[in-house]
């Protein structure tokens, strides 16, 4: 069944008139931001690493939430950088993401653990220092005890964050260190740990599901139903790097619950079919007074496909959002059709966007 969306709660003319009271908080997440071999190679520049031109075409949409945030599939590990199956990027990589409007990095992934003790710690310290906030992973028990969950307020909404991963690789954390492993008991402790603090809402942030599936596995939709049973009211997944499908759960004409399975690859040098691209996730949250319940106002997602070409024999990556006008992206014949594929494979998997995607092969 398809859906979408969900400007539910509202009557056309309420949408654009707020009262005086009314609060609000808009937030996007990004799939996966992975750190492939080729990826390092585009970047280095005579004096270190530039990965402007990644996220020029991506930014301005990026900039339009008060939350950003994006899973961050590598680490900083130091040199020597390191790409499939054990990755360990610049920290001028966290700069561009940062830079790019991302405000939250997510850390709890199968790839957490990839350049050791060293690497763990750089990258917690990394974001720390870029001023983001960063969950997931944790230098300790006394770390993990003061900072999750994470507690975010934003305009005068509390939101709670979870963030958890499937496994790591076959790798352990050497204690002190934690990742946070999904475990049915120990997420209810934190859901009831996150209640202490009266969050407004509780998102949770999953590394789960298998890689390329475009539909969400049993595993998949039994945790989601044991997240909503336990005060949970919206899901952002990934690690498949594909999209797999949103699912909102409405009561009246409100939004009650949603999850986004997969929102697949945010940027990385997949190029197999589905693989090259995914999606943001766009969310309004809204109170209409101090007291009142936190309404989820909107529920939608964006379509972005990674460009990668040649100049000079050298790769150049830029994540570009799907829209109708491409004529900005210089895409070359078989790169339209690749974009092409990517929509097509994306309409089967999701609701029809709102704002109708025209074929830049049709053009």
């Amino acid at each position: 069944m398809h859906y979408r969306y969900y400007l539910l709660a509202l009557l056309t003319f309420s949408l654009v008139a707020t009262t005086a009271q009314e609060r609000r908080v808009t937030l996007i997440f990004a799939g996966d931001a992975m750190h492939h071999t080729p990826q390092l190679h585009a970047a280095k520049t005579d004096s270190g690493y530039n990965y402007q031109s990644v996220f020029q075409h991506i930014q301005h949409k990026i900039a339009t939430a008060d939350i950003a945030g994006v899973n961050l599939e590598t680490t900083f590990g130091g040199v020597p950088y390191t790409g499939y199956p054990l990755f360990s990027a610049p920290t001028e990589y966290a700069a561009a993401l940062h830079q790019a409007g991302f405000n939250l990095f997510f850390t709890a992934n199968n790839h957490a653990l990839d350049s050791g003790t060293k690497g763990f710690q750089q990258t917690i310290q990394t974001i720390k220092t870029l001023g983001a906030k960063q969950t997931g992973t944790f230098i300790s028990e006394e770390d993990r005890a003061l900072r999750y969950p994470l507690m975010l307020i934003k305009n005068g909404i509390r939101i709670a964050f979870l963030n958890y991963t499937y496994g790591t690789n076959g790798l352990v954390a050497k204690p002190p260190h934690i990742v946070n492993l999904i475990d049915t008991t120990l997420i209810q402790q934190d859901i009831a740990a996150a209640q202490k603090l009266h969050p407004d809402i509780t998102i949770a942030v999953m590394h789960w599901g298998e890689e390329y599936h475009t539909q969400p596995s049993k595993q998949q939709k039994q945790l989601t139903q044991f997240l909503f049973n336990h005060n949970v009211r919206l899901i952002i997944g990934h690690h498949p790097h594909v999209v797999q499908p949103l699912h909102p759960l409405s009561q009246g004409d409100s939004i009650t619950h949603a999850v986004f399975y997969s929102l697949g690859n945010f940027v990385s040098n997949q190029r197999k079919q589905n693989r090259d691209g995914g999606m943001l996730a766009h969310i309004v949250l809204s109170k209409a007074h101090q007291d009142a319940p936190v309404s989820i106002q909107m529920v939608d997602y964006s379509l972005l496909w990674v460009q990668k070409q040649y100049e000079a024999g050298k790769p150049i990556f830029r994540i570009l959002p799907i829209q109708a006008d491409t004529t900005g992206y210089n895409l070359q014949p078989h790169e339209r059709w690749a974009m092409d594929r990517f929509v097509r494979g994306a309409n089967w998997i999701l609701p029809p966007p709102r704002q109708p995607y025209s074929s830049p092969v049709d053009k």
